[in-house]
Formats: C-alpha cells, structure tokens, sequence
C-alpha cells in the first residue's frame, strides 16, 4: 500500500506553471494554440472525431457479434421495463 504521505505532494502536472512558460496574461502558451482555432475548426475535428468513433463501433459489432446481441437482448429488457 503507498504511503499516505504521497497524497499531500501534487503532482507535476498539478503544478502552476513557472514564470517562463507564461505570458503576460498569465495563460500558458499551449492554452493560447488551443483557442486560436476557430469554430469550423473545432466542428470539423470533431465531425471526424465522431465519424472515426461510429466506424470503430460498426467494426467492433460486426468482429464480437456476440456482445452486440446481449447488449441488444439488455437494451429489450431495459425498454420493457421502463414506466412511461
């Protein structure tokens, strides 16, 4: 078991960042790339994003056909008995 010790110290990542990783702002630089994307940028990564997820969940349903009938035999279950 670790020591309790160990919950007291942050962790590196927890940390503010030092004098040089800041601007005058007070924001961090990797901040300041992350909001100069603009709006069809982030929806763009993101219509990919989910695209990519869709595809990944058709090739795990059609590999473990298994697993996608007990998840449809649950989801009967929940519907009938759900109160309206």
């Amino acid at each position: 078991m670790p020591d309790r010790d160990s919950r007291d110290v942050p962790s590196p990542r927890a940390r503010p960042a030092t004098d040089a990783q800041t601007d005058e702002t007070g924001r961090t630089g990797a901040l300041d790339a992350r909001t100069d994307e603009t709006d069809a940028e982030r929806r763009r990564r993101r219509a990919r994003f989910l695209r990519d997820l869709a595809e990944a969940r058709e090739l795990r349903d059609r590999v473990q056909p298994r697993r996608v009938k007990v998840a449809r035999l649950r989801h009967a279950m929940r519907m009938r008995t759900f109160r309206w």
